[in-house]
């Protein structure tokens, strides 16, 4: 069964895993970040060093960030006081030769 704070992550296509945290820690996690601490910390670290770059008022400056390595990227997303992660595996495609 599905919680309500992790609905719909498991249907990501090539996702290969996810974390929903907040400033206390993980909240819920699955796949390859499971239970990942260190990359839960890492990426609030960077969430919050983003904020930092506040420009008007309140408003956080962004709602979504990627962090795009070769084979996967990380895609965060922040939604209230939750940081929802998707680890996802890249399509890599050949380059078309014309």
């Amino acid at each position: 069964m599905t919680s309500t704070l992790t609905q719909g992550l498991e249907r990501i296509p090539d996702q290969q895993g996810y974390l929903v945290i907040n400033e206390d820690g993980v909240l819920a996690s699955a796949g390859d970040l499971e239970n990942d601490e260190h990359i839960a910390s890492v990426i609030r670290e960077m969430v919050t060093t983003a904020c930092s770059f506040r420009c008007l008022g309140d408003q956080i400056p962004f709602k979504r960030m990627s962090i795009v390595f070769g084979e996967h990227s990380f895609f965060v997303t922040v939604s209230g006081q939750k940081i929802y992660v998707v680890k996802r595996h890249n399509v890599v495609r050949e380059p078309i030769s014309v």
